[in-house]
This record gives structure tokens, C-alpha cells and sequence, in this order.
């Protein structure tokens, strides 16, 4: 019987998981390997998801919960993108504020699925401006609780990966490395850019080759995690917008860039902000990871008299003042510009985590 190879990448809110995501499947691809992604979060209308799709992947979200308190939706998207594309190899990507992935992801796969599935050993990427920060001791901008939530993800991970390499010279690079092998000894720790592609085939490999997929259970206060989760809130929104020869890479611009300044003078710390704004067979795609510097965007919609926007935020402030501040931006950003009617549109606050199953022991291969 045929085992497909599950790959987890997680990580915190930001650290690059989407675009890595992409960049290492269409290199399998390329290889004539048959590839399939699975996105996760709380509500349905990512951002992820338009842009795999974009790229002509087959891609499986499961929304409403995240992997661990949603194990039968996870399980039904192997199920269905495995059998899609008859796939050699699975990559899913976990919620960006979810820990405890190997106790409640990893160990009940390799229990209850292992005559089809070959689990890879867990990554965790991270951003390396947060990665300073945490081995400084400091909270990477977020609330102490939601750096707990990243600290958790590194400790539980068989391998950390420094994603957007590319934005530090080799010194800087280096020292960070090293930093991050002493503080988690016990994890394989390397280095990926998927802008200059740095790393992408070496990570690839590993997770391809490797058979010890959760070696290790960390202890997590589910207290401390609940709250860490809580202090944000998710929106996650789809625009029409309609116009008449409308520049949409400027609007794109002018919308992230006023929303990243108002969080700015609000002090609310961004998890990610993220935008695909698509025109025709054009698109833009923006991100925020922190303040209003971190901001970029990437490719092109032109110009046109119709687009559509989806719009996913993660930010330390209520979900009514999340919604109130975008739909203010938007408004601002599309005033003699555009017209915008909402497709979709939801604003929460994350439940309790509540895993499907909690192994407390490692699963042997």
C-alpha cells in the first residue's frame, strides 16, 4: 500500500510558512513529485488559499478550528487532497498561534494512520526578528503570552527553520544560528530564504528523508496558550471593489499602509496582516509582520475597473475594534476611488483550545 508523506510547517503568525509552502512544492512539482497542500484556520476566506490556488496548486483548507480541535477535518483533507492528486507528498501548514502540535497532531497520526501516511519530522519556522528578540528574552512586540505560544512551537520542533534569510548578512545570519542551536539543543536548526531559494532543497530533503517525526512531548500550560491566543483578534474579509481604471497596486499600497499606521499609533502589535487583492488573471499580495516597516508587497494587478480584496488580520485588540479600524480604513482607502461591497466578512476572538487527542508519550515510527 502506498504511504503518503505528511510534512507539518508551522510556526508563528508571520515567520514566511505560505510563501516556503509554495516555493518547495513547485520544485517537487517540478520534480515529478505529487504534491498537495492543506491550509488551516478559524474562519473560512484566506488569503493562503487564493494565493496557492494562484499558483495552480490543489490545495484543501479546513476552516473553523485548527488541526488539533479539528483532527477529523485534517484527517478528511488527506483524505480528499491524497486521493485528488494521488499525492507523493502532503504539506500542511497549522494555524500560526497553535502549539502542541506534536502531542496532538503528530503522535495521533503516526497511531491511528500509519499504514498511509509516513509523517515527516515537525518544523517550526521563524521570523528572524521575533527569533532575536525571544532569545533576548523579550516578547518579540507581542503580548508575554502569545511569545509563549512561539517559544512553544521552537521547543516542540524537530527542526527550526530561520526563514527570509535572505534579509540578513551572512554574519548576522551566522550568530543567529548559533544562538538558536544553544537555546534548543535538541532541534536541527537551519536556514531558508524563499525569495533567493537559499536552503529550500536542503529543507525539502530533510523532511523528505527523515523518519523521527515527533521526538519529543513539551509541557504546555493550556491557561497560558488560551490567553496568548485570545489577546488577538482574527479578521478575515473578502471586498468586491469596482471602479473605472483603477490603479489596484496603489490602492493595495495605500489601504496596507494606512492600516499598518493606524495599529502603529494604537500600539497594537500585529501577528500578520495579510492581502491578496486579485484583477482578472493579475494579482498583488501584501504583508504585515509587525510595525509599518515590515510591511511588502509583491507582483502586480494593473489597472482595472473591478478587483476583489481578501483581507486576514491578527492583531492584539478586540475582534469590535479590529473590525471597526479596517472597515475605517477601507472606507478611507476606497473614498473617490472605488465603490466596495462586502462579500464576506467575519471578525472573532480564538476559543479555548480543545484537542481531538492529547498523547502524552512519544508513538514509535
Amino acid at each position: 500500500m502506498k504511504r503518503t508523506r505528511i510534512v507539518f510547517a508551522g510556526g508563528f503568525l508571520g515567520a514566511g510558512k505560505t510563501t516556503l509552502l509554495w516555493e518547495a512544492a513547485r520544485r517537487l512539482i517540478n520534480k515529478g513529485v505529487r504534491t498537495g497542500l492543506i491550509t488551516n484556520d478559524q474562519a473560512p476566506g484566506l488569503v493562503d488559499t487564493a494565493l496557492l490556488q494562484r499558483q495552480g496548486l490543489k490545495v484543501a483548507e479546513v476552516c473553523g478550528s485548527c488541526f488539533c480541535c479539528n483532527f477529523g477535518g485534517l484527517t478528511d483533507a488527506i483524505g480528499s487532497i491524497g486521493a485528488e492528486v494521488e499525492a507523493d507528498v502532503i504539506i500542511a501548514e497549522p494555524v500560526g498561534s497553535c502549539t502542541d502540535l506534536s502531542a496532538t497532531i503528530l503522535q495521533p497520526l503516526k497511531q491511528y494512520m500509519s499504514r498511509e501516511l509516513a509523517v515527516a519530522p515537525f518544523s517550526a519556522l521563524a521570523d528572524p526578528e521575533r527569533l532575536e528578540s525571544v532569545l533576548r528574552g523579550d516578547t518579540a512586540g507581542l503580548h508575554a503570552d502569545a511569545a509563549y505560544i512561539f517559544r512553544k512551537q521552537l521547543e516542540e520542533s524537530d527542526i527550526i527553520v530561520v526563514a527570509k534569510s535572505d534579509t540578513l548578512d551572512a554574519g548576522a545570519l551566522a550568530s543567529l544560528l548559533e544562538r538558536t542551536r544553544e537555546a534548543f539543543p535538541a532541534s536541527t536548526v537551519m536556514a531558508v530564504s524563499a525569495v533567493s531559494g537559499h536552503g529550500v532543497d536542503e529543507w525539502t530533503d530533510l523532511v523528505l528523508k527523515r523518519t523521527d517525526a515527533g521526538r519529543r512531548i513539551v509541557q504546555v500550560d493550556y491557561d497560558v496558550y488560551a490567553h496568548g491566543e485570545a489577546v488577538l483578534g482574527w479578521l478575515n474579509a473578502t471586498v468586491q471593489l469596482k471602479g473605472k481604471a483603477a490603479d489596484w497596486d496603489a490602492f493595495t499600497r495605500d489601504f496596507l499602509s494606512q492600516l499598518a499606521q493606524r495599529f502603529d499609533g494604537k500600539k497594537y502589535a500585529v501577528g500578520h496582516v495579510k492581502a491578496i487583492l486579485e484583477h482578472e488573471d493579475r494579482y498583488i499580495v501584501g504583508n504585515l509582520t509587525g510595525r509599518a516597516h515590515t510591511l511588502s508587497l509583491r507582483n502586480s494587478a494593473g489597472t482595472g475597473d473591478t478587483a476583489r480584496l481578501t483581507v486576514n488580520a491578527r492583531v492584539e485588540t478586540s475582534p469590535e475594534t479590529l473590525d471597526a479600524l479596517v472597515r475605517e480604513t477601507l472606507a478611507d482607502a476606497t473614498r473617490d476611488r472605488c465603490e466596495s461591497t462586502p462579500l464576506a466578512w467575519r471578525c472573532l476572538q480564538p476559543g479555548r483550545p480543545n484537542p481531538t487527542h492529547r498523547f502524552t508519550q512519544v508513538v514509535g515510527a
